[in-house]
């Protein structure tokens, strides 16, 4: 049976549905309705139904949805029920901030290396994973079959580390270089522009300043 195409608006909500159900289940919480869900997530309830739908549906009428059979199924849909090793290009301070952050490994994705071309970082330790140059790269991919790539370095130098890492099998970026990749279709690409992010916190605020204050 030929897969659905899921809509990537459904896509970007799943990580929301993964977390809050991972909230209910450190509060002990068995069973949630989508009337509950929806007051918790700000999505209304057919919205959440509709999501869901799209991957079979999970709850049962009259009972609502079995919170840790959900949240695990959630999971399988994300890829979190496999482990993907993941390196970071630029050890710069968001570069480092990542490395550092040790709640990717809880949800599977292992970090594995940090590249720089600053040879006074050359051997400097995160998390006890040195810090390698980057005429290191293609060798250390090959032997840690590496499945994602982050990119925290300037946008001048972001085409060709992105080529040089495809070229070398890594099939999905995440990319923080303030610019988007054209890369072959086969290569996932995620980027993530913090200051579009801080842009839309700005027109909110003034909005709200607007209809509020004024």
């Amino acid at each position: 049976m030929e897969e659905r195409e899921i809509s990537q608006a459904v896509i970007r909500r799943l990580p929301r549905y993964y977390r809050y159900l991972g909230e209910l289940l450190e509060d002990n919480v068995e069973r949630i309705s989508s009337n509950e869900l929806s007051r918790r997530m700000q999505v209304t309830a057919s919205q959440i139904r509709q999501d869901l739908n799209n991957f079979g549906g999970f709850g049962q009428q009259g009972y609502g949805y079995n919170v840790k059979y959900l949240y695990t199924e959630i999971g399988k849909i994300l890829g979190l029920d496999i482990d993907h090793n993941m390196i970071i290009i630029g050890a710069g301070n968001l570069g480092q901030a990542l490395a550092n952050y040790t709640s990717f490994e809880k949800r599977g994705f292992i970090f594995k290396g940090i590249f720089d071309v600053n040879p006074r970082l050359s051997g400097v330790s995160i998390r006890g994973v040195p810090i390698r140059m980057m005429d290191e790269l293609k060798e250390f991919i090959n032997e840690h079959n590496i499945d994602i790539a982050v990119l925290t370095i300037p946008k001048t130098k972001a085409v060709d580390v992105a080529n040089l890492l495809v070229d070398n099998g890594v099939r999905a970026i995440w990319n923080f270089a303030h610019t988007d990749l054209d890369l072959p279709e086969n290569v996932i690409v995620e980027n993530v522009h913090l200051s579009e992010s801080l842009m839309r916190l700005s027109y909110n605020l003034s909005r709200y300043n607007k209809e509020h204050i004024e």
